[in-house]
């Protein structure tokens, strides 16, 4: 066959015509027929099996010799059009074997084997074709409106945990204040109370002292007295000695029991330790409320074969009452979304 192209490209003269504009670059098929400089070939025939450029193509169209002949998009791949076997074009179907075969295969290995043309074949994949890439759009579709849902979940969840990081440390942040402002509040009470109980106990010290300081006066006119001699003047001297002062109208110093503030240091510490048991007890819940806290829900748990058998197994082991060995009794075990039953005869 293509020593009849060639014969009739010489015929026609064809090789020398060859345009020299439509050389063949780096990624397009070379015409076969061209000399020297290779032109683009922009039909490949499956009968010829060889690629032609625009100028020796033209007697395909114009010999009545080549116009039954197949031509397709310029290919390099023309020899995948032949089967390795018979060397013949790959023209027939093979629906069995799911594959392409020549006629000599139809009569060898593939012999009463569903078969159609290539073409009756093409069409039927196209169909499936359709299908599938109408499966795979809807799919796609799917998954790219899982995905905007993806992108927004994370999104909502970033900002939300956002949010609860800057709740969290503005509601600490109080806390610590009001913690704080307690403090201070109770520290300027004690000081007030010490400042109180200290002035009080010091203007009563004061009069003490000046009590004191009387007493001992009077100690000492009293020791000078005891040693006059003089009667007259003993006697006289012994009124005034004898007249009480004022200071003596100075009550009897009690002290208090509650000396210390050792009962305000134990009511801060057993407040410490309330605070600490509530603060534990409840912020025990708050790590497994974040843990809680998802973009994607956790998968459910699978049934393994593994478990089913070990299921199955317990079932076995169980003792059943006595029963006419006509009867059947249900047994059921599965997961929330799953469930299975078996019937063990009794």
């Amino acid at each position: 066959m293509l020593a009849e192209v060639v014969e009739t490209l010489k015929n026609t003269g064809l090789q020398a015509t060859r345009p020299a504009h439509c050389s063949a670059g780096p990624e397009d098929v070379e015409c076969d027929f061209c000399t020297g400089r290779k032109s683009k070939a922009i039909k490949s025939c499956l009968v010829c099996l060889a690629s032609f450029c625009e100028t020796h193509l033209q007697p395909h169209y114009e010999s009545p010799a080549f116009k039954k002949h197949k031509l397709v998009e310029a290919s390099r791949r023309l020899q995948e059009q032949i089967c390795s076997q018979h060397d013949k074009l790959l023209e027939v179907y093979c629906h069995t074997d799911q594959q392409c075969i020549c006629m000599l295969c139809t009569m060898d290995e593939h012999k009463g084997h569903d078969t159609v043309s290539v073409a009756a074949g093409r069409a039927d994949k196209q169909k499936q074709l359709l299908e599938m890439q109408g499966n795979s759009k809807q799919r796609i579709q799917e998954r790219e409106k899982e995905l905007q849902e993806l992108i927004k979940a994370m999104e909502t969840h970033k900002m939300s945990a956002q949010t609860a990081v800057q709740e969290t440390e503005r509601i600490f942040t109080e806390l610590i204040k009001s913690i704080e402002r307690r403090c201070s509040e109770l520290t300027a009470l004690i000081r007030a109370q010490e400042e109180a109980a200290v002035s009080r106990a010091e203007e009563v010290m004061k009069q003490l002292e000046q009590e004191i300081a009387e007493l001992k006066r009077r100690d000492a006119e009293m020791e000078e007295l005891s040693h006059t001699e003089d009667p007259v003047q003993f006697l006289q001297s012994f009124q005034s000695v004898a007249t009480p002062t004022g200071s003596s109208n100075l009550p009897i110093i009690t002290f208090s029991s509650t000396l210390t503030f050792e009962d305000v240091i134990t009511s801060v510490s057993q407040l410490r330790e309330n605070v600490e048991e509530c603060y534990n007890a409840e912020f025990v819940k708050i790590p497994s409320g974040v843990r809680d806290v998802h973009i994607l829900s956790p998968p459910p748990p699978r049934i393994t074969m593994q478990m089913l058998n070990m299921q199955t197994q317990r079932l076995h082991q169980l003792h059943y009452p006595e029963v006419p060995s006509t009867a059947f009794k249900p047994y059921g075990y599965g997961t929330a979304k799953a469930r299975f039953s078996m019937t063990r005869q009794m």
